[in-house]
Protein backbone atom coordinates (compact mmCIF):
# COMPACT_ATOMS: atom_id res chain seq x y z
CA UNK A 1 0.00 0.00 0.00
CA UNK A 2 2.83 2.36 0.91
CA UNK A 3 4.56 1.49 -2.38
CA UNK A 4 1.37 2.34 -4.28
CA UNK A 5 1.16 5.68 -2.50
CA UNK A 6 4.77 6.44 -3.27
CA UNK A 7 4.19 5.57 -6.93
CA UNK A 8 1.18 7.82 -7.12
CA UNK A 9 3.12 10.62 -5.43
CA UNK A 10 6.00 10.19 -7.83
CA UNK A 11 3.68 10.30 -10.82
CA UNK A 12 2.04 13.47 -9.48
CA UNK A 13 5.43 15.10 -9.01
CA UNK A 14 6.52 14.09 -12.50
CA UNK A 15 3.29 15.44 -13.95
CA UNK A 16 3.71 18.70 -12.07
CA UNK A 17 7.33 18.97 -13.12
CA UNK A 18 6.42 18.19 -16.71
CA UNK A 19 3.68 20.82 -16.66
CA UNK A 20 5.99 23.39 -15.16
CA UNK A 21 8.63 22.54 -17.73
CA UNK A 22 6.09 22.82 -20.53
CA UNK A 23 4.89 26.26 -19.38
CA UNK A 24 8.46 27.42 -18.79
CA UNK A 25 9.47 26.37 -22.30
CA UNK A 26 6.34 27.96 -23.78
CA UNK A 27 6.97 31.15 -21.81
CA UNK A 28 10.57 31.24 -23.00
CA UNK A 29 9.40 30.69 -26.57
CA UNK A 30 6.86 33.51 -26.26
CA UNK A 31 9.48 35.85 -24.81
CA UNK A 32 11.84 34.86 -27.60
CA UNK A 33 9.16 35.57 -30.22
CA UNK A 34 8.31 38.94 -28.67
CA UNK A 35 12.00 39.84 -28.56
CA UNK A 36 12.37 38.87 -32.22
CA UNK A 37 9.33 40.96 -33.18
CA UNK A 38 10.65 43.94 -31.23
CA UNK A 39 14.06 43.56 -32.83
CA UNK A 40 12.45 43.42 -36.27
CA UNK A 41 10.44 46.55 -35.52
CA UNK A 42 13.49 48.35 -34.16
CA UNK A 43 15.52 47.40 -37.22
CA UNK A 44 12.85 48.63 -39.68
CA UNK A 45 14.00 51.73 -41.47
CA UNK A 46 11.72 54.63 -40.50
CA UNK A 47 9.68 56.20 -43.25
CA UNK A 48 10.40 59.91 -43.50
CA UNK A 49 7.42 62.14 -44.14
CA UNK A 50 6.46 65.78 -44.40
CA UNK A 51 3.00 66.40 -42.98
CA UNK A 52 0.47 69.19 -42.59
CA UNK A 53 0.03 70.60 -39.11
CA UNK A 54 -3.51 69.21 -38.90
CA UNK A 55 -2.33 65.58 -38.70
CA UNK A 56 0.64 66.14 -36.39
CA UNK A 57 -1.31 65.11 -33.28
CA UNK A 58 -2.41 61.91 -35.03
CA UNK A 59 1.17 60.75 -35.58
CA UNK A 60 2.12 61.67 -32.01
CA UNK A 61 -0.52 59.32 -30.62
CA UNK A 62 1.09 56.28 -28.93
CA UNK A 63 -1.48 53.92 -30.42
CA UNK A 64 -0.59 55.09 -33.91
CA UNK A 65 3.13 54.62 -33.26
CA UNK A 66 2.48 51.10 -31.95
CA UNK A 67 0.44 50.04 -34.99
CA UNK A 68 2.91 51.51 -37.46
CA UNK A 69 5.82 49.92 -35.62
CA UNK A 70 4.10 46.55 -35.57
CA UNK A 71 3.59 46.79 -39.33
CA UNK A 72 7.31 47.62 -39.71
CA UNK A 73 6.33 51.06 -40.99
CA UNK A 74 7.60 53.38 -38.23
CA UNK A 75 7.62 57.01 -39.32
CA UNK A 76 9.67 60.12 -38.70
CA UNK A 77 7.59 63.17 -39.60
CA UNK A 78 8.21 66.89 -39.79
CA UNK A 79 5.59 69.62 -40.11
CA UNK A 80 5.69 71.69 -43.29
CA UNK A 81 3.20 74.01 -44.98
CA UNK A 82 1.28 72.04 -47.61
CA UNK A 83 2.07 74.49 -50.39
CA UNK A 84 5.80 74.27 -49.59
CA UNK A 85 5.94 70.49 -50.00
CA UNK A 86 6.31 70.27 -53.77
CA UNK A 87 9.66 72.04 -53.57
CA UNK A 88 11.05 69.01 -51.72
CA UNK A 89 10.69 66.75 -54.76
CA UNK A 90 14.18 65.94 -56.01
CA UNK A 91 15.90 67.49 -52.99
CA UNK A 92 18.69 65.66 -51.17
CA UNK A 93 16.39 65.18 -48.18
CA UNK A 94 13.34 64.14 -50.22
CA UNK A 95 10.92 62.23 -47.96
CA UNK A 96 9.21 58.91 -48.61
CA UNK A 97 5.77 60.45 -48.36
CA UNK A 98 3.85 63.68 -47.89
CA UNK A 99 0.52 64.27 -46.22
CA UNK A 100 -0.81 67.50 -47.68
CA UNK A 101 -3.89 69.38 -46.57
CA UNK A 102 -6.09 69.63 -49.64
CA UNK A 103 -6.12 68.20 -53.13
CA UNK A 104 -4.69 71.40 -54.61
CA UNK A 105 -1.42 71.04 -52.71
CA UNK A 106 -1.39 67.26 -53.27
CA UNK A 107 -1.78 67.74 -57.02
CA UNK A 108 1.06 70.24 -56.95
CA UNK A 109 3.31 67.61 -55.32
CA UNK A 110 2.25 64.95 -57.82
CA UNK A 111 2.88 67.33 -60.72
CA UNK A 112 6.38 68.14 -59.42
CA UNK A 113 7.06 64.40 -59.07
CA UNK A 114 5.92 63.75 -62.63
CA UNK A 115 8.17 66.48 -63.99
CA UNK A 116 11.08 64.96 -62.03
CA UNK A 117 10.40 61.53 -63.54
CA UNK A 118 9.19 60.04 -60.27
CA UNK A 119 6.12 57.93 -59.60
CA UNK A 120 3.68 59.32 -57.06
CA UNK A 121 0.43 57.79 -55.83
CA UNK A 122 -2.29 59.63 -53.93
CA UNK A 123 -4.57 58.28 -51.19
CA UNK A 124 -6.93 60.21 -48.93
CA UNK A 125 -7.44 58.41 -45.59
CA UNK A 126 -9.13 61.33 -43.79
CA UNK A 127 -11.34 64.28 -44.72
CA UNK A 128 -13.48 67.00 -43.16
CA UNK A 129 -15.76 69.76 -44.45
CA UNK A 130 -14.93 73.44 -44.11
CA UNK A 131 -17.35 75.11 -41.68
CA UNK A 132 -17.86 78.39 -39.89
CA UNK A 133 -17.64 78.25 -36.12
CA UNK A 134 -19.98 80.82 -34.60
CA UNK A 135 -22.23 81.65 -31.68
CA UNK A 136 -25.98 81.32 -31.20
CA UNK A 137 -26.69 85.10 -31.01
CA UNK A 138 -24.68 85.72 -34.21
CA UNK A 139 -26.29 82.81 -36.05
CA UNK A 140 -29.75 84.11 -35.16
CA UNK A 141 -28.90 87.55 -36.57
CA UNK A 142 -27.74 86.00 -39.84
CA UNK A 143 -30.91 83.88 -39.95
CA UNK A 144 -33.08 86.97 -39.40
CA UNK A 145 -31.38 88.56 -42.43
CA UNK A 146 -31.78 85.58 -44.74
CA UNK A 147 -28.10 84.60 -44.67
CA UNK A 148 -28.50 81.50 -42.51
CA UNK A 149 -31.07 78.90 -41.57
CA UNK A 150 -31.36 76.66 -38.54
CA UNK A 151 -31.12 72.99 -39.58
CA UNK A 152 -31.06 71.43 -36.11
CA UNK A 153 -30.15 72.60 -32.60
CA UNK A 154 -26.66 74.15 -32.83
CA UNK A 155 -26.45 73.48 -36.59
CA UNK A 156 -27.06 76.13 -39.26
CA UNK A 157 -26.73 76.30 -43.02
CA UNK A 158 -25.00 79.42 -44.35
CA UNK A 159 -25.97 81.05 -47.64
CA UNK A 160 -22.54 81.87 -49.05
CA UNK A 161 -23.85 84.05 -51.87
CA UNK A 162 -25.85 86.34 -49.58
CA UNK A 163 -23.12 86.44 -46.93
CA UNK A 164 -20.40 87.25 -49.46
CA UNK A 165 -22.47 90.06 -50.94
CA UNK A 166 -23.10 91.48 -47.47
CA UNK A 167 -19.38 91.40 -46.67
CA UNK A 168 -18.41 93.08 -49.94
CA UNK A 169 -21.08 95.74 -49.26
CA UNK A 170 -19.27 96.42 -45.96
CA UNK A 171 -22.36 95.88 -43.87
CA UNK A 172 -21.89 96.22 -40.12
CA UNK A 173 -23.45 94.02 -37.50
CA UNK A 174 -25.34 96.90 -35.87
CA UNK A 175 -27.06 97.68 -39.18
CA UNK A 176 -28.53 94.21 -39.58
CA UNK A 177 -32.12 93.42 -38.62
CA UNK A 178 -32.41 91.90 -35.16
CA UNK A 179 -28.84 92.76 -34.15
CA UNK A 180 -29.76 93.63 -30.57
CA UNK A 181 -27.61 90.88 -29.04
CA UNK A 182 -24.59 91.86 -31.14
CA UNK A 183 -25.16 95.46 -32.20
CA UNK A 184 -21.47 96.27 -32.67
CA UNK A 185 -19.87 98.60 -35.18
CA UNK A 186 -17.46 96.09 -36.71
CA UNK A 187 -17.99 94.86 -40.25
CA UNK A 188 -19.55 91.53 -41.04
CA UNK A 189 -16.53 89.37 -41.90
CA UNK A 190 -15.46 85.77 -41.58
CA UNK A 191 -12.09 85.38 -39.85
CA UNK A 192 -9.67 83.23 -41.83
CA UNK A 193 -6.03 82.28 -41.76
CA UNK A 194 -3.39 83.97 -43.93
CA UNK A 195 -4.00 82.95 -47.53
CA UNK A 196 -0.28 83.27 -48.25
CA UNK A 197 0.39 80.33 -45.94
CA UNK A 198 -2.78 78.40 -45.20
CA UNK A 199 -4.91 75.91 -47.11
CA UNK A 200 -8.12 76.74 -45.24
CA UNK A 201 -7.93 80.38 -46.36
CA UNK A 202 -7.48 79.20 -49.95
CA UNK A 203 -10.65 77.12 -49.59
CA UNK A 204 -12.47 80.21 -48.30
CA UNK A 205 -11.40 82.00 -51.47
CA UNK A 206 -12.66 79.05 -53.52
CA UNK A 207 -16.07 79.17 -51.80
CA UNK A 208 -16.56 82.94 -51.96
CA UNK A 209 -15.49 83.05 -55.62
CA UNK A 210 -17.98 80.27 -56.42
CA UNK A 211 -20.65 82.28 -54.59
CA UNK A 212 -20.01 85.31 -56.82
CA UNK A 213 -19.63 83.24 -59.99
CA UNK A 214 -22.67 81.05 -59.39
CA UNK A 215 -20.48 77.95 -59.78
CA UNK A 216 -16.87 76.84 -59.37
CA UNK A 217 -14.56 79.27 -61.14
CA UNK A 218 -13.32 77.52 -64.26
CA UNK A 219 -11.72 80.17 -66.46
CA UNK A 220 -8.87 82.61 -66.05
CA UNK A 221 -10.88 85.78 -66.69
CA UNK A 222 -13.35 84.93 -63.90
CA UNK A 223 -10.52 83.84 -61.59
CA UNK A 224 -8.73 87.17 -61.97
CA UNK A 225 -11.93 89.19 -61.61
CA UNK A 226 -13.18 87.54 -58.44
CA UNK A 227 -9.80 87.23 -56.76
CA UNK A 228 -9.30 90.98 -57.17
CA UNK A 229 -12.77 91.66 -55.72
CA UNK A 230 -12.38 89.28 -52.81
CA UNK A 231 -8.91 90.41 -51.78
CA UNK A 232 -10.47 93.11 -49.59
CA UNK A 233 -12.22 90.47 -47.46
CA UNK A 234 -8.77 89.26 -46.46
CA UNK A 235 -7.18 92.71 -46.13
CA UNK A 236 -9.95 94.06 -43.88
CA UNK A 237 -9.49 91.27 -41.35
CA UNK A 238 -6.20 92.67 -40.06
CA UNK A 239 -3.75 90.21 -38.56
CA UNK A 240 -4.31 86.59 -39.56
CA UNK A 241 -2.85 83.41 -38.13
CA UNK A 242 -0.67 81.25 -40.36
CA UNK A 243 -2.43 78.04 -39.38
CA UNK A 244 -6.07 77.17 -38.79
CA UNK A 245 -5.22 75.96 -35.26
CA UNK A 246 -4.32 79.53 -34.28
CA UNK A 247 -7.59 80.93 -35.64
CA UNK A 248 -9.57 78.28 -33.77
CA UNK A 249 -7.67 79.02 -30.55
CA UNK A 250 -8.81 82.66 -30.81
CA UNK A 251 -12.38 81.50 -31.25
CA UNK A 252 -12.15 79.31 -28.15
CA UNK A 253 -10.23 81.68 -25.90
CA UNK A 254 -11.42 85.17 -26.83
CA UNK A 255 -14.92 84.46 -28.02
CA UNK A 256 -17.63 86.28 -29.91
CA UNK A 257 -16.19 89.76 -29.41
CA UNK A 258 -13.16 89.01 -31.60
CA UNK A 259 -14.32 86.11 -33.74
CA UNK A 260 -18.08 86.08 -34.38
CA UNK A 261 -17.49 83.97 -37.51
CA UNK A 262 -14.39 81.79 -37.91
CA UNK A 263 -13.57 79.62 -40.91
CA UNK A 264 -12.27 76.26 -39.66
CA UNK A 265 -12.25 72.53 -40.31
CA UNK A 266 -15.19 70.67 -38.80
CA UNK A 267 -12.65 68.22 -37.37
CA UNK A 268 -11.37 70.91 -35.00
CA UNK A 269 -14.78 71.38 -33.39
CA UNK A 270 -15.39 67.64 -33.16
CA UNK A 271 -12.00 67.08 -31.52
CA UNK A 272 -12.73 69.92 -29.09
CA UNK A 273 -16.07 68.35 -28.24
CA UNK A 274 -14.33 65.03 -27.57
CA UNK A 275 -12.38 66.86 -24.86
CA UNK A 276 -15.53 68.43 -23.45
CA UNK A 277 -14.48 71.92 -24.50
CA UNK A 278 -17.52 73.14 -26.46
CA UNK A 279 -19.64 75.77 -24.71
CA UNK A 280 -23.47 75.75 -25.01
CA UNK A 281 -23.58 78.93 -27.12
CA UNK A 282 -21.16 77.62 -29.75
CA UNK A 283 -22.68 76.54 -33.07
CA UNK A 284 -21.52 75.10 -36.37
CA UNK A 285 -22.55 76.77 -39.61
CA UNK A 286 -22.21 74.79 -42.84
CA UNK A 287 -21.62 76.90 -45.95
CA UNK A 288 -24.01 76.06 -48.77
CA UNK A 289 -22.23 74.77 -50.70
CA UNK A 290 -19.09 73.82 -48.81
CA UNK A 291 -15.81 72.15 -49.71
CA UNK A 292 -14.59 68.89 -48.20
CA UNK A 293 -10.93 69.13 -47.36
CA UNK A 294 -8.96 65.93 -47.88
CA UNK A 295 -5.67 65.04 -46.24
CA UNK A 296 -3.86 63.38 -49.11
CA UNK A 297 -0.94 61.00 -48.63
CA UNK A 298 1.36 61.27 -51.63
CA UNK A 299 3.64 58.21 -51.64
CA UNK A 300 6.91 58.16 -53.56
CA UNK A 301 7.78 54.49 -52.99
CA UNK A 302 6.27 51.11 -52.17
CA UNK A 303 6.52 51.46 -48.37
CA UNK A 304 4.80 54.82 -48.61
CA UNK A 305 1.95 53.11 -50.47
CA UNK A 306 1.80 50.46 -47.73
CA UNK A 307 1.49 53.24 -45.14
CA UNK A 308 -1.37 54.78 -47.10
CA UNK A 309 -3.17 51.43 -47.22
CA UNK A 310 -2.70 50.94 -43.47
CA UNK A 311 -4.05 54.39 -42.63
CA UNK A 312 -7.13 53.73 -44.76
CA UNK A 313 -7.96 50.24 -43.45
CA UNK A 314 -6.58 49.64 -39.96
CA UNK A 315 -9.36 49.81 -37.36
CA UNK A 316 -7.19 51.24 -34.60
CA UNK A 317 -5.82 53.99 -36.83
CA UNK A 318 -9.29 54.82 -38.10
CA UNK A 319 -10.58 54.98 -34.51
CA UNK A 320 -7.84 57.43 -33.53
CA UNK A 321 -8.69 59.54 -36.58
CA UNK A 322 -12.34 59.64 -35.51
CA UNK A 323 -11.32 60.66 -31.99
CA UNK A 324 -9.43 63.58 -33.49
CA UNK A 325 -12.49 64.72 -35.40
CA UNK A 326 -11.67 63.47 -38.89
CA UNK A 327 -14.19 61.77 -41.12
CA UNK A 328 -13.16 58.44 -42.62
CA UNK A 329 -14.93 56.17 -45.07
CA UNK A 330 -17.33 55.07 -42.32
CA UNK A 331 -20.03 57.76 -42.11
CA UNK A 332 -21.99 55.91 -39.43
CA UNK A 333 -18.90 55.67 -37.20
CA UNK A 334 -18.31 59.42 -37.58
CA UNK A 335 -21.92 60.21 -36.72
CA UNK A 336 -21.67 58.04 -33.61
CA UNK A 337 -18.38 59.67 -32.58
CA UNK A 338 -19.88 63.15 -32.88
CA UNK A 339 -23.01 62.08 -31.00
CA UNK A 340 -20.94 60.56 -28.21
CA UNK A 341 -19.01 63.82 -27.95
CA UNK A 342 -22.31 65.70 -27.63
CA UNK A 343 -21.81 67.73 -30.83
CA UNK A 344 -24.52 68.20 -33.46
CA UNK A 345 -23.13 67.98 -37.01
CA UNK A 346 -24.43 67.81 -40.57
CA UNK A 347 -23.67 64.19 -41.39
CA UNK A 348 -25.00 64.06 -44.97
CA UNK A 349 -23.33 67.14 -46.55
CA UNK A 350 -25.69 67.35 -49.50
CA UNK A 351 -24.10 70.47 -51.06
CA UNK A 352 -20.39 70.06 -51.75
CA UNK A 353 -18.22 71.51 -54.52
CA UNK A 354 -14.58 71.13 -55.49
CA UNK A 355 -12.09 73.99 -55.55
CA UNK A 356 -10.89 75.26 -58.94
CA UNK A 357 -8.07 73.41 -60.66
CA UNK A 358 -4.74 74.08 -59.01
CA UNK A 359 -3.40 76.35 -61.77
CA UNK A 360 -6.40 78.67 -61.44
CA UNK A 361 -6.45 78.32 -57.67
CA UNK A 362 -2.84 79.37 -57.33
CA UNK A 363 -3.31 82.29 -59.68
CA UNK A 364 -6.18 83.49 -57.49
CA UNK A 365 -4.06 83.04 -54.36
CA UNK A 366 -1.23 85.01 -55.99
CA UNK A 367 -3.59 87.87 -56.86
CA UNK A 368 -4.94 88.10 -53.30
CA UNK A 369 -1.42 87.82 -51.88
CA UNK A 370 -0.16 90.69 -54.05
CA UNK A 371 -3.11 92.83 -53.00
CA UNK A 372 -2.39 92.11 -49.34
CA UNK A 373 1.27 93.04 -49.75
CA UNK A 374 0.44 96.49 -51.16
Amino acid sequence: MNNAKRLVGTLVLLAAFGGALFFALRSNEEHKQIAQEQAAIASAEPLKGLIAVDVEAFFKDERVAKVLGGAKLPVQVARVGSRDMAAKIGAADQPDFFIASGVVAANMIADAARKAGKTATQTSPFHTPLVVASWEPVAKILAANGMAKAQAPKVYSLDMEKLTQAMLAKQRWRDLKGSGDYAVSRSVLVSTTDIRRSNSAAMYLALTSAALNGDVVADRTAAQKYATQLAELFKRQGFQENYVNGAFDDYLAIGMGKTPLTFIYEAQMVAQAQKGGVRPEMVLMYPQPTIVNKWVLVALNERGKQLAELLSTNKTLQAVALEQGFRTGDTAAFAEAAKTAGLAVDVKLNQVIDPPGFDLMFEMIDIVSREMNQ
